[in-house]
């Protein structure tokens, strides 16, 4: 069966992670409907680093609960390789959404940014040959709250402690480059 992802990276000392929250299409209006209900009145969406420890908390532990799952790719960055190590880890997922029968990838937009994404997908999807039918497309976060599950995922991940074990529920995979 077909899958939808969602990307979404953080980085934090010295390490780069780039999340992908996989869903299951009958899941794709429950779950939104789901973090929708979480939002704030006035706020138009979740963004972690921008909540205080309570909500996070709270906000963790829903959507470590939602019938997502998510892969997370990691590796060491500095400033000057942030880049170069995003679009390695995008090349990989890439690689293994073809395999896993994705449909449709969603990707945090980072606006001018996007066209190092694009030209990893398109040579990553150079080397499938049924790259073809997956649909890839770069939204902001405020539009598609899907895009909410990797943004809390990686930023757990990343705090590591309590943190990573509160979201480890969702975390299906972990991909080390």
């Amino acid at each position: 069966m077909p899958v939808h992802a969602f990307i979404d990276e953080s980085g934090r000392d010295g390490s780069y992670i780039v999340c992908v929250s996989v869903v299951d299409p009958a899941q794709l209006v429950p779950i939104r409907k789901q973090l929708s209900a979480l939002l704030l009145p006035g706020q138009r969406e979740l963004h972690f680093k921008k909540e205080k420890s309570p909500r996070r908390r709270l906000l963790a532990d829903r959507i470590a609960a939602l019938p997502a799952i998510s892969w997370l790719y990691t590796t060491s960055c500095t400033p000057k390789t942030a880049e170069q190590d995003r679009q390695r880890c995008l090349a990989e997922a890439v690689h293994d959404l073809v395999e896993a029968g994705a449909y449709r990838v969603i990707i945090d937009s980072r606006q001018e940014q996007d066209k190092h994404d694009q030209v990893t997908i398109y040579r990553t999807l150079g080397g499938c040959p049924s790259a073809p039918l997956v649909v890839y497309e770069h939204h902001e976060s405020t539009a598609t709250p899907l895009l909410w599950i990797p943004d809390a995922v990686a930023w757990c991940y990343g705090a590591g402690g309590d943190w990573r074990r509160r979201i480890s529920p969702a975390v299906a995979r972990i991909t080390r480059l």
